[in-house]
């Protein structure tokens, strides 16, 4: 496998456990809706490449000449806002319009997103059109994850990544150390969202045959979860 420069990212949905349950429709209900999200996030990441799917988060990544890494982090910070304007958007029109009840749905419009960032070597193959990366540069991003950031979404970046990223130093990120399991310490920096992510307008207004479709097909979509299988929604912006 060939051996690139690649920026790294990772979007994880914030709150994923705790809004998970045992209860079996709440459990399908959380799943429909956190994999919308995850679908929302993916469709607005162009040009990152989906690396996978890993429960709540979704990996990502964009290789790059290692002459291009101010690029790279310039991207990154578009891409990063872009997936946090199409996660708010889309839960925003999925609460406007879901009536049902159960512990999932009452609680999607608490769900937070957050961001982990790096520049580093990895190594790529296709499979079957799907990309595989690894190497020491994506246990790190991942590692990356387990941190005491004090906010609720950020965007939380390498020292590699922040060297680069001019964007990070005008919006003041503050400097973290972790402790990365099997790899040592780390300098990391955090840019808080709730800062720097533009404010989404108000949400339409849905009438009654919009929130009976969204409803009905929260519903729908939950019976095969229910049964150990999963359909993607088609009907949202």
């Amino acid at each position: 496998m060939p051996v690139e420069r690649a920026l790294l990212l990772i979007a994880d949905v914030g709150g994923y456990t705790r809004f998970m349950r045992l209860h079996r429709m709440s459990l399908a209900h959380s799943q429909d809706i956190v994999g919308r999200l995850l679908d929302a996030m993916i469709d607005a990441a162009p040009p990152l490449q989906l690396v996978g799917l890993e429960g709540d988060a979704a990996f990502l990544y964009l290789p790059h000449a290692p002459d291009d890494e101010a690029a790279a982090a310039q991207r990154a910070r578009a891409v990063i806002l872009a997936m946090h304007r199409a996660f708010h958007s889309r839960q925003q029109w999925m609460v406007a319009r879901n009536m049902c009840s159960c512990d999932a749905c009452r609680q999607a419009g608490e769900l937070k997103v957050k961001f982990v960032a790096h520049v580093g070597e990895v190594a790529s193959q296709t499979v079957r059109d799907r990309v595989e990366v690894v190497g020491i540069d994506v246990i790190e991003a991942h590692r990356m994850l387990k941190n005491p950031v004090p906010v609720a979404e950020y965007v939380l970046m390498s020292s590699s990544l922040y060297e680069q990223a001019d964007w990070a130093k005008r919006e003041r990120a503050t400097e973290i150390e972790l402790e990365l399991e099997g790899i040592g310490p780390a300098t990391t920096y955090f840019v808080d969202l709730g800062a720097i992510a533009p404010e989404l307008p108000p949400p339409e207004r849905a009438g009654l045959p919009s929130r009976l479709r969204e409803t009905m097909g929260v519903i729908a979509r939950g019976l095969p979860a229910m049964a150990g299988a999963k359909k993607r929604s088609t009907d949202e912006p």
